[in-house]
């Protein structure tokens, strides 16, 4: 009997060690960032920043569960689909719990990569392929979230901002046209026939002045910003994302500007570059992003550790999403109480409701995603608020929408 219960209690002890070492055993987010190459690494590195920064703040704080999280950053090969799958399967395989991305150029292959292990990802890929693809099989695809909205609604947003600047009388249109220059992935064609749509659906207030074509890298912008002055129309989108190209534009258009046209950048300039390389050429330009870091509290707050950890310029979306999105996923591993259950980790972010530096995150059951206001719902305090901000002073400032505006618009330069 004796020698049963040393048995008994040595058993024990040795459940109760490798208990105690598991609950030391970190957590692991596998992060796939680009880390050289024409696109992505501005964004990518903002994401991976803003992981980091909410990662010291969870560990500082006693980490998850008892157990630190630790991030385990790949360098993905994003512009082919062998490299995503290649760069998502050795992840999986090397044992993440959790897998935290920007996005990916093209987003079927590495989902059609995590879907099999059911591995909770979150990423913020802004894309209406997510969407479909989840739609296709949403059991398959259960644990796959974008945490910000699909693209297309840049293209509503941007004629609501539109329509709500004249309104607000801060601006005076010279005339109702749009003159849109598309580049020709699918993420911008996306946006060009979405905002197209919304311009018909106006009935006559906004007509779509003149559509022209460019191709990445776009070399030489004189061809562009000449169609632009034959066309002369009010509002002018560009409807393009690379920020060092966005810069180029803002330089070449200082010097021969359309007068009096409100001038759009989709997206780009929320890159750290655009600022740096632009030189000032940005004054008075337009951008906007579904997916920002706002200026309330809660962002300013975020900022200013932001730029105390990484100083220079900051980049005005992706840092805010890779904060949140550490935070998103610390809840739901607390939520279900084991990172290695999947599914639970999937339904604790299925049902989560948090309110980042980016705004409110709720997940769509039909997409998958997030919600975007004023786009979807009219609560600002329901969904990430689809931001507008102009340079001024060489700083990004928020003018739109209420009641998040930080700054009114003012007059351009060149006007």
């Amino acid at each position: 009997m004796l020698k049963l219960i040393r048995r008994f209690v040595s058993a024990s002890a040795l459940t109760l060690a490798m208990t105690a070492a598991s609950a030391q055993e970190p957590i692991v987010i596998g992060v796939p960032a680009v880390q050289s190459g024409p696109v992505g690494v501005a964004d990518h590195t903002d994401w991976t920043n803003g992981i980091t920064l909410a990662v010291e703040e969870i560990n500082a704080a006693g980490g998850v569960l008892g157990r630190p999280l630790e991030i385990r950053l790949l360098d993905l090969d994003m512009m082919s689909p062998e490299g995503n799958v290649a760069g998502f399967t050795s992840l999986i395989e090397g044992g993440a719990h959790a897998i935290a991305s920007a996005f990916t150029i093209i987003p079927a292959p590495a989902m059609e990569a995590a879907a099999p292990s059911g591995i909770p990802y979150v990423h913020g890929n802004t894309s209406s392929v997510n969407v479909d693809l989840f739609q296709s099989d949403p059991e398959r695809f259960r644990n796959i979230f974008q945490l910000d909205v699909g693209e297309v609604w840049y293209g509503t947003g941007y004629v609501r901002f539109l329509q709500d600047l004249v309104a607000s009388g801060q601006w005076e249109p010279k005339n109702n046209k749009v003159h849109i220059v598309q580049g020709q992935i699918s993420y911008t064609q996306l946006i060009s026939q979405a905002t197209q749509a919304a311009i018909a659906e106006t009935n006559g207030e906004w007509e779509v002045g003149a559509i022209t074509d460019i191709q990445f890298p776009v070399q030489d912008w004189s061809p562009v910003i000449r169609a632009l002055q034959e066309t002369d129309a009010a509002a002018i989108m560009i409807d393009h994302w690379v920020a060092a190209e966005l810069a180029a534009f803002a330089q070449q258009y200082a010097f021969d500007p359309v007068p009096d046209s409100l001038v759009y950048l989709q997206y780009g300039p929320s890159q750290p570059e655009f600022l740096d390389l632009a030189q000032g050429a940005g004054e008075g330009m337009v951008w906007g992003t579904v997916y920002g870091v706002y200026a309330d509290e809660r962002g300013m707050e975020f900022r200013e550790k932001y730029m105390a950890r990484y100083p220079g310029t900051m980049g005005m979306v992706y840092t805010g999403g890779g904060y949140d999105a550490a935070y998103i996923l610390a809840a739901a591993w607390e939520a279900a109480g084991d990172p290695d259950d999947f599914d639970a980790v999937g339904d604790a972010i299925r049902n989560i409701e948090y309110r980042g530096v980016n705004g409110f995150y709720r997940i769509d059951p039909e997409t998958n995603s997030g919600i975007s206001y004023p786009n979807m719902t009219d609560d600002p305090e329901a969904g990430q608020a689809h931001l507008f901000f102009q340079v001024q002073d060489n700083e990004h400032r928020i003018i739109a929408p209420e009641p998040f505006v930080e700054v009114p618009f003012v007059a351009p330069p060149w006007w």
